[in-house]
């Protein structure tokens, strides 16, 4: 039929032609950003995930951050540790120079100055040897004290998910196994089991539906589906145990439509808990710390390295110069091991920054798999959907001279 009143074929080229220029501008975007996925209105799961990745790798940057402060920190110590074994080398120097028996007392008395005056050098360098905040040489982070100095290794969204373990279920079960048969539990019509999950006032809860029938493996999948990818549940062939996993705290309980008394026997904690109530989620985790190991570098403190080093030594005669220089051989030995452990530790903690480094870019190189745009690709598109974009306005232009042919009827 020709009516001027309606044109068909104007629509259908209209369509076409908006949907090519809606096309062209997503290209054009892609282009302009070098995303493929530049917002949650591209793709939800995919921005979703890349989001989170990025936040990771914020908190990664974070953890490299303070590992450079404690590197730093202990440069700092083994640069007071150096200072303070050249001076020990002066006061060894000094002592045995008094051992000497042909001096007279007034060269002794001159020695015995200089040795004090050496070594109340040490406690100096010690105490200044500060680097925000933190002094490793001090004494106020040894190792194992309430104030040891602790650097974070690795970022906190490695720690282990929320986990809860079920008995193990009866008999021999495989994934195909039926729940009824598995652990002795009969899920009869509206029964369940509920997970909720808790974050601040906001209170979230899925209730998987299921029944006798189902097979172990239909309620793992059950599990998975109908918490939205909250919750995701494993079976054990070997220990005959259900794991429950979420990344978030939750609470867990058998959903008794009927009240009917039954308790869940072994899909949880083998009927210890009776019907409906709550078994709290697993653990959180931990972060990675690595506790380094901090050292007392001044005169005379108690169990350290220049314990030996008093001032009572006095130097002033040739049994003086003898013990001062056996105390002296002593601290140098001990001051030596605790700069290799400080050593140690420093290359420890370069290993650690080496390898966050490396897991960063990793995970940054997965976000752009994930998120950016091929530009060979987008500008084969671009071309392609400029020439259609050109064609839909010919096809356009034609359908709307269409109507125009009525006017030869009434010739």
């Amino acid at each position: 039929m020709a009516s001027v009143n309606t044109n068909y074929g104007a629509l259908v080229a209209l369509q076409s032609l908006n949907q090519t220029t809606k096309q062209l501008a997503d290209v054009q975007n892609h282009i302009n950003s070098g995303l493929k996925v530049g917002s949650a209105k591209d793709n939800g799961a995919v921005f979703a995930i890349a989001e989170g990745q990025r936040a990771r790798v914020s908190s990664l940057g974070a953890v490299s951050d303070g590992i450079d402060r404690a590197s730093s920190t202990i440069d700092v110590a083994l640069s007071a540790g150096q200072a303070i074994g050249d001076i020990l080398k002066q006061l060894k120097e000094q002592a045995t120079a008094a051992e000497a028996t042909d001096l007279n007392q007034a060269q002794r008395d001159a020695l015995q100055t200089n040795f004090a005056a050496l070594r109340n050098q040490i406690d100096q360098i010690a105490n200044a040897a500060t680097f925000n905040g933190a002094n490793l040489v001090n004494g106020t982070n040894l190792s194992g004290s309430a104030s040891a100095f602790s650097v974070l290794t690795s970022d906190t969204t490695t720690a282990v998910p929320y986990t809860l373990s079920g008995a193990a279920l009866t008999g021999s079960p495989t994934t195909a196994t039926t729940l009824a048969t598995a652990t002795g539990l009969t899920f009869a019509a509206g029964d369940g089991v509920q997970f909720q999950f808790v974050s601040g006032s906001q209170t979230t809860t899925y209730k998987v539906s299921t029944a006798g029938t189902d097979t172990i493996q239909d309620y793992l999948d059950n599990v998975t589906a109908q918490t939205n990818g909250e919750v995701s549940a494993t079976y054990d062939a070997t220990t005959k145990q259900i794991s429950y996993s979420s990344s978030k705290a939750y609470d867990i309980k058998f959903v008794d439509n009927a009240n009917a008394g039954k308790t869940d026997t072994a899909m949880f904690d083998n009927g210890a808990t009776t019907t409906g109530s709550t078994l709290a989620g697993g653990s959180a985790g931990t972060t990675s710390q690595l506790t380094v190991s901090g050292f007392d570098f001044r005169v005379g403190a108690a169990g350290q390295a220049l314990s030996s080093l008093t001032s009572s030594l006095d130097i002033s005669t040739a049994a003086g110069g003898l013990a001062a220089s056996q105390a002296i051989d002593a601290a140098i030995t001990e001051l030596n091991k605790n700069q290799a452990t400080l050593g140690a530790q420093s290359k420890a903690l370069d290993t650690q920054k080496t390898f966050l480094g490396q897991l960063s870019d990793s995970i940054t190189n997965g976000i752009g798999n994930l998120v950016d745009a091929d530009l060979a690709k987008e500008s084969a598109k671009l071309q392609a959907l400029q020439v259609k974009q050109q064609l839909g306005a010919q096809a356009l232009s034609i359908a709307n001279q269409a109507p125009s042919i009525v006017l030869s009827f009434f010739k």
